[in-house]
C-alpha cells in the first residue's frame, strides 16, 4: 500500500459523485453522474424519485471510479457516504421501499390534519408560535403520507432518510449518523437524541417511536461492505463504512470551518451560510441549529431555498444565446455569462432582487421580487442581480446569527457550483466586506466526509490535524472597500426593508390564489 485512501460518495440533488481521496486532501480520481431527471413532479410542486435510482447512481460511479483507479483501488481503507438532507422514505420490515422518495425540494402541503390537543394549541398560541407550528405540521411529509396514503403508512416499519437507506444497501445495517439526521423528523438536534413522547414539539412530526431508526456518532463504524453491495459496486467486501454527516455539514468541515470565526458559504441548489460553535445557537428564533460532525459543536445555518438554482433557471429561460455559443465553443455557458458580469456596475444600476422564490418555515408568505427596473436594464443586469440578491440574503442571515450569538465572522470559505466563478467570488467578498477563500477543490463535501474517515482509521489524531494536512487555501479574494461601501448602502437602506414592506402584499396574493383555487 503506497498510502491509505478513502472512498467517498456524495449523493446530491442534481448528481452523484464518487471520489478517491488521499491523506493530503487530493482528489485522485472522480466519477460523476448528472441526473437526467433529478425528480418527478406528479403534481405541481411535488418532487419524488425512486430510492433505487440513488443506489443505481452510486453503483455506476463506484464502478467507473474503480476502473479509473486501477491498482490504487486496493489501497482503500474505508468508505463514507454523505447525501442530501430532508429526503425521506418509507420502508417495510425487509427495508424495501414502499413508495418513492420524497425529495427535500418537494413543496406539497397536507390538508385535513387532525387539530392539535387544546392545551398544546393554547401554549403555542400564547408563545406566538401557532402559525409556524401549523406550517411545520403541514410540510412534514410523514403527515402527508399518513393522511393521503394511510395503507402505506400502516405498512411502514421505519421512516428513514435516503442516507439511512443507502447505508443499509452498503452494509446491511439500517443506521445513520447523528450529524446526518436533518429533516422534518422528531430529532432533538441539541441533545442528539430522538425527542421524547412528552416533548411539546413532538406533535409536529407524525412519526411513532417504533418507526424511528438507530444512529451512531460521526466516526463510528456503521458496518462493513456487504457481499451483495461489493458485487454491485466493485468495492471490496469487508471494508468499514464510516458514519460522517449530511452534505452541508461535511462541506463546512471540508472548508475548515470548525470555529465561530469562519463561515462556510455554499453556492449550490440551496444557498446556505453555516458555521460551527460549541454553544447551541438557534440561527432564527425556534429554528434548530444542526448537530455538527465535530464532537461538541453545532452548525447554525441560514438557507436560501432555490439559491443558485436561480442561475440554472435564468440560463434556461433567458440565456439561449450564451448556451448556443458555448455549445459551439465546447465550454460551459456559465463561463460566458461570468465574463459578462463585468459589464454591469455593482448594484446593477439600481436593480435589486429579493431571492425568496420558495417560501420557508420562517417566511411562509415569501415570494421573489425585483425592484428598481428601468429601460437601461438588460438580462445580464438581471443575471448579476440574482447573484447580488442571494448574497444580500445570506448577508442578512449572517448579521442575524452574529447578533444572536454575540460573535463576529472574520472570513468566508466558499464551495458549490457557483464558487467556481472568480467573478462571483469577487462580488461576494465586496458585498460582505470580508476576505473570501477557496480551497484546493470544489468537492468540499467529499473532502469533509473523507476527513472523518481518516481520523476514525487513526491516520490523524484530531480534526485540527486533519484540516492542516488536507485543506489548503488555493485562492483568496479581498473585498474592494469602495465597492463594499456601495453594497453596504444598498443593503442597509434598501434590501433590509424590502421584505417587511412587501409582506402584506405577499399575504394578499396568497389569499387571492387560495380563494381562486377553492372556486375552481
Amino acid at each position: 500500500m503506497a498510502e491509505p485512501l478513502i472512498l467517498t460518495f456524495d449523493i446530491g440533488t442534481q448528481s452523484a459523485r464518487a471520489l478517491l481521496v488521499s491523506p493530503q486532501g487530493r482528489i485522485l480520481f472522480k466519477a460523476q453522474r448528472a441526473y437526467e431527471t433529478p425528480y418527478y413532479s406528479i403534481q405541481p410542486g411535488w418532487a419524488e424519485q425512486r430510492a433505487e435510482f440513488y443506489w443505481e447512481k452510486l453503483c455506476e460511479t463506484s464502478r467507473n471510479l474503480k476502473e479509473q483507479a486501477g491498482a490504487l483501488w486496493h489501497d482503500i481503507i474505508a468508505v463514507t457516504c454523505t447525501t442530501i438532507r430532508d429526503t425521506c422514505l418509507c420502508v417495510d420490515k425487509n427495508c424495501k421501499p414502499l413508495r418513492n422518495v420524497i425529495v427535500w425540494i418537494d413543496d406539497r402541503r397536507v390538508e385535513n390534519l387532525s387539530p392539535l390537543p387544546a392545551v398544546t394549541a393554547m401554549l403555542f398560541k400564547a408563545a406566538r408560535l401557532r402559525e409556524m407550528i401549523e406550517l411545520q405540521r403541514r410540510v412534514c411529509h410523514s403527515n402527508w403520507i399518513k393522511v393521503n396514503e394511510r395503507d402505506i403508512w400502516d405498512r411502514t416499519d421505519k421512516f428513514v432518510l435516503i442516507s439511512t437507506w443507502l447505508n443499509y444497501k452498503l452494509c446491511g445495517n439500517l443506521l445513520d449518523s447523528s450529524a446526518g439526521i436533518i429533516g422534518h423528523i422528531p430529532f432533538d438536534t441539541k441533545l442528539r437524541k430522538w425527542m421524547k413522547p412528552t416533548d411539546i414539539r413532538r406533535c409536529i412530526f407524525g412519526v411513532e417511536d417504533d418507526k424511528l431508526f438507530d444512529f451512531v456518532e460521526p466516526g463510528k463504524t456503521l458496518g462493513t461492505i456487504a457481499t451483495t453491495a461489493a458485487r454491485e459496486t466493485g468495492i471490496p467486501a469487508g471494508l468499514p463504512l464510516i458514519a460522517t454527516g449530511s452534505d452541508k455539514g461535511c462541506e463546512t468541515l471540508g472548508l475548515s470551518c470548525i470555529s465561530s470565526e469562519k463561515a462556510a458559504l455554499s453556492f449550490g441548489t440551496t444557498a446556505t451560510i453555516q458555521f460551527s460553535t460549541q454553544t447551541y445557537l438557534e440561527p432564527q428564533p425556534h429554528m434548530p441549529a444542526y448537530p455538527a460532525i465535530v464532537p461538541g459543536y453545532y452548525n447554525p445555518e441560514i438557507e436560501i431555498y432555490r439559491g443558485y438554482w436561480l442561475l440554472s433557471w435564468f440560463k434556461k429561460e433567458f440565456a439561449s444565446k450564451e448556451v448556443a455559443e458555448a455549445q459551439k465553443l465546447g465550454i460551459d455557458a456559465e463561463w460566458l455569462l461570468d465574463k459578462r458580469l463585468q459589464e454591469i456596475n455593482p448594484g446593477c444600476d439600481g436593480l435589486i432582487l429579493q431571492p425568496y422564490f420558495t417560501p420557508g418555515v420562517s417566511m411562509p408568505h415569501a415570494k421573489g421580487a425585483a425592484i428598481g427596473m428601468t429601460d437601461v436594464h438588460t438580462r445580464i443586469h438581471f443575471y448579476r442581480a440574482i447573484i447580488e440578491g442571494i448574497n444580500f440574503a445570506l448577508l442578512d442571515g449572517l448579521r442575524l446569527m452574529e447578533k444572536r450569538g454575540k460573535l463576529r465572522i472574520s472570513s468566508l470559505f466558499v464551495a458549490g457550483g457557483g464558487s467556481q466563478s472568480n467573478e462571483i467570488c469577487r462580488i461576494t467578498a465586496s458585498q460582505f466586506g470580508l476576505p473570501v477563500y477557496r480551497v484546493q477543490t470544489h468537492e468540499a463535501t467529499g473532502l469533509g466526509s473523507s476527513i472523518v474517515a481518516f481520523i476514525a482509521k487513526g491516520i490523524f489524531s484530531s480534526y485540527e490535524e486533519a484540516i492542516r494536512e488536507m485543506v489548503h487555501i488555493q485562492d483568496e479574494f479581498e473585498p474592494d472597500k469602495q465597492i463594499h461601501g456601495i453594497y453596504k448602502e444598498i443593503y442597509t437602506r434598501i434590501f433590509e426593508k424590502i421584505f417587511d414592506k412587501l409582506l402584506p402584499l405577499y399575504q394578499e396574493i396568497n389569499m387571492i390564489l387560495a380563494s381562486s383555487t377553492e372556486k375552481r
